[in-house]
């Protein structure tokens, strides 16, 4: 067993995988908490695919990827609230329209840019070819995420659960809302190197919703969502390395076996324990009629 354990260490591609993935699940699964909360799945969706052309202009322009990536999410998130604000499209749609537009612009622009380098590995990861400049890069954009989000945790809990009393106490619920899209810019840049752009939606949203089927509490929320993130990336990469497989795709496979598992056996809010729990009600109501 411990050779098991030890065995895909002993490989420095393998070591920087595991930390490039682990750092951008832990990060990855404290901003699920908010956008799980918030209802802001459709917005993750939409930020994780549109920073595909900026991603693709940066290589053009020889800056490090992480630029191109941020400055993307951001403008999608800008056209999102200007076409919602401006017109009479409601926000879901305006969603849809600006992030499939910008995904087809970065297919676009890899299919038509001479590279060297294989672009692809931007839609899908390649998380085993990271460099060591790549590890730096994720760490620090992490660690910097990761930070804001837990100094600004109670501000943010606040207007994710009451705007109207984020705003009595004198916080700008516009900011702290700006505040959030930035950071989920930030996080999706973290996650591209792990998984790409395709799955990063998955690791936004899957660990905030198995936690939040687990707790009842925001904090343990907090807790729970990042640790089994964390949990499922180091999984996915072992299965990945034994079963030589697509390791991005084993990491969100693996987020997505843990959340059906939760789904089903979640001691409260699980399928099975509501089932039971409505069955024991009908049963003490009948015997209350009898």
């Amino acid at each position: 067993m411990l050779e098991l354990l030890l065995e895909p260490l002993s490989y420095t591609f393998m070591v920087r995988a595991l930390l490039v993935t682990t750092t951008a699940a832990v990060v990855c699964g404290v901003i699920s908490c908010w956008l799980v909360l918030i209802g802001w799945s459709l917005m993750g969706d939409a930020v994780s695919h549109a920073v595909l052309p900026g991603v693709v202009l940066a290589y053009i322009a020889g800056v490090p990827f992480a630029i191109g990536a941020f400055v993307f999410g951001l403008l999608a998130v800008v056209l999102i609230g200007t076409v919602r604000d401006t017109s009479r499209v409601k926000e879901d749609a305006a969603i849809g329209v600006v992030f499939t537009t910008l995904f087809a612009l970065g297919l676009v622009l890899i299919s038509v840019t001479p590279s060297q380098t294989d672009l692809n590995h931007i839609l899908f990861g390649n998380v085993l070819g990271v460099s060591r400049s790549d590890v730096v890069q994720v760490l620090v954009i992490g660690a910097i995420a990761l930070t804001l989000l837990l100094l600004k945790r109670r501000d943010l809990m606040l207007y994710a659960f009451d705007k109207t009393q984020a705003h009595a106490v004198g916080l700008s619920p516009r900011r702290l809302g700006a505040l959030l899209l930035g950071l989920l810019a930030l996080t999706t840049v973290v996650a591209l190197q792990a998984v790409g752009v395709v799955l990063v939606v998955a690791m936004l949203i899957t660990p905030g919703a198995t936690a939040y089927l687990l707790t009842d509490r925001f904090s343990r929320m907090l807790i729970l969502a990042p640790a089994l993130s964390g949990l499922s990336a180091v999984m996915g990469i072992y299965v990945s390395y034994y079963a030589d497989a697509s390791s991005g795709g084993m990491v969100v496979l693996t987020q997505g076996a843990l959340f059906a598992l939760v789904y089903l056996l979640a001691p409260r809010h699980g399928l099975l324990a509501a089932r039971a729990g409505r069955t024991l009600r009908s049963r003490q109501r009948r015997a209350a009629r009898a």
